[in-house]
């Protein structure tokens, strides 16, 4: 397989194909990406769409560090399009819901499917499903969500506690379905 630093270098030699080399090593790890902070599959086509025009369109400036670089740069731009979607189309809603059944232990959830797991996120509220992505898959601190979404930090904290506590719920319920 073509490493990331010999498709930037046939990218940077002007080669057309390898930008469709990009994009179908990419696409299917960005369209997972998409999902996971927009449930509908429209509307992550629209995200993947402007997020590929910008990558192509600013892969001369992107800074190699490494193999994983590229992926993780790609990552980014998708989630950022993402939250950037959110925002203008959705309205990014925070809300105090909590489950009522509040058990401090959390379930196993290795024998849950990843596409079942990724189905529970996606229904959760959308300001618990932003801040949930952003701290679990991104790795980005509370401060840093706060920033990048407007809110205070206790507010990012806050929500992230309350996303945990409804998937945990929605992890119970699925396994406790599977049982019967």
């Amino acid at each position: 397989m073509e490493t990331e630093r010999q498709l930037l270098d046939a990218i940077q030699r002007g080669e057309r194909a390898a930008l469709r080399r990009l994009y179908d090593r990419y696409s299917g790890y960005a369209m997972a990406i998409g999902l996971r902070y927009i449930p509908d599959c429209d509307e992550v086509r629209d995200v993947l769409q402007d997020s590929f025009i910008r990558i192509i369109t600013g892969i001369d400036r992107f800074n190699y560090r490494g193999e994983g670089s590229l992926k993780s740069w790609v990552s980014r731009i998708v989630a950022n399009r993402a939250i950037d979607y959110i925002n203008q189309h959705q309205r990014l809603r925070f809300t105090d819901e909590m489950p009522e059944d509040i058990n401090e232990e959390e379930p196993d959830v290795g024998g849950i499917p990843p596409d079942i797991l990724d189905s529970m996120i996606g229904q959760l509220p959308t300001g618990y499903r932003v801040v949930l992505n952003l701290f679990v898959f991104e790795q980005l601190s509370h401060r840093d969500i706060a920033q990048r979404l407007g809110i205070t930090e206790s507010a990012s904290t806050s929500q992230f506690f309350r996303a945990k506590r409804m998937l945990q719920k929605m992890i119970r319920e699925y396994i406790q379905q599977q049982s019967i």
